[in-house]
């Protein structure tokens, strides 16, 4: 008998960071795993112009799309430029409760700043920002930058060293998850624990054979 062939059809990914879905065309789920999606959420955002990387996973034949990747677009930046402000920008590695993101803020100051006014708002932003994604996972972070919840508070912050035309993320990535590593650490501790409870039992075992000798 001839074998059947497969044909392309729509199925659903759900994108949990924007409460949306949408349709791939493909043979089946499992061919839609660790496929890369792009979606710029300019409309969505109200003209903040923010482009998302997504990496599709499939679990229990559902296709989820996982954020990895976002940047702020160059037009939009160009726009918030003037000859008569100081922009400061920098580029570094965080840790975060479940991987190590490569971060890049962008801030623009209402007027034109000395160079050791932008150092000091470098390394109070690095600061921050470092502090901050340090007890929250990569969805959070970028719920977060979406939704204006880590600029907001970082520019208050900010505003006692220098006021603040602009306070943005102009790049987040993940550039390592540490799935892994928290599942070897996790092992190890149920291990120990394990051979810390058996050891009472092995000593209660040992003086009631003494006392049977007896």
């Amino acid at each position: 008998m001839a074998m059947k062939k497969l044909k392309k059809r729509f199925f659903e990914v759900d994108v949990p960071l924007t409460n949306s879905s949408l349709e791939l065309f493909a043979y089946s789920v499992e061919n839609l795993k660790d496929r890369t999606i792009k979606l710029d959420l300019t409309r969505q955002l109200r003209g903040k112009s923010i482009e998302i990387v997504f990496k599709i996973k499939v679990e229990k034949e559902k296709a989820i799309a996982e954020p990895t990747k976002l940047t702020l677009l160059p037009f939009f930046i160009k726009r918030m430029l003037r000859k008569s402000v100081s922009y400061i920008e920098d580029s570094f590695s965080a840790e975060c409760k479940d991987a190590i993101i490569r971060i890049k803020p962008l801030l623009i100051t209402r007027k034109k700043v000395s160079r050791a006014v932008r150092k000091a708002l470098r390394d109070e932003a690095k600061n921050w920002i470092i502090d901050y994604v340090k007890n929250k996972s990569c969805k959070e972070i970028f719920s977060d930058i979406i939704g204006n919840r880590l600029q907001k508070p970082l520019s208050l912050k900010l505003k006692k060293i220098y006021p603040l035309a602009l306070c943005e993320i102009r790049m987040l990535r993940i550039e390592k998850e540490k799935q892994q590593e928290k599942l070897k650490i996790s092992v190890e501790k149920v291990k120990k624990k394990s051979e810390k409870k058996e050891e009472p039992a092995e000593i209660k075992e040992k003086e009631t054979k003494k006392k049977e000798k007896k």
